[in-house]
């Protein structure tokens, strides 16, 4: 997980964004643990008070759900990509890099191999009994 702090926000607010950001990208999957409060404040060089005011506001808005011993997870409503896709594009992309393959001719077999969606039956028709 990257966060860099810039600008003229305060620090608070831009780790709430961008961990928002992160959350709707799919950067971070549902149910994926989060850096403690204090090693992310050591990451940032901020107190880790602000850390934790961010976690709290983004667990009230339902990003993040803190669990005592299981440390601070993506909320499982708020992920937009299911973790096991997450993973497994993970995968893919070390195999990819580790086999010389580009980006782009990873999209192009993906593109070859992918289902293509099959067309909607139309619902049949129900007919009314004749008086």
């Amino acid at each position: 997980m990257i966060i860099t702090l810039s600008g003229f926000a305060p620090p608070t607010e831009q780790i709430r964004d961008q961990i928002r950001g992160l959350i709707a990208s799919g950067r971070l999957a549902a149910a994926e643990r989060l850096p403690s409060v204090r090693q992310l404040a050591k990451d940032l060089d901020v107190a880790p008070g602000t850390v934790a005011k961010a976690y709290k506001a983004l667990e009230t808005e339902g990003y993040l759900t803190a669990r005592t011993g299981g440390g601070t997870r993506v909320s499982q409503s708020a992920a937009t990509t299911p973790r096991t896709v997450l993973d497994a594009a993970r995968r893919l992309v070390n195999i990819s890099t580790h086999a010389g393959t580009g980006l782009d001719d990873t999209i192009r077999i993906l593109r070859a191999i992918w289902p293509e969606p099959h067309a909607e039956s139309p619902t049949p028709e129900v007919s009314s009994p004749q008086s």
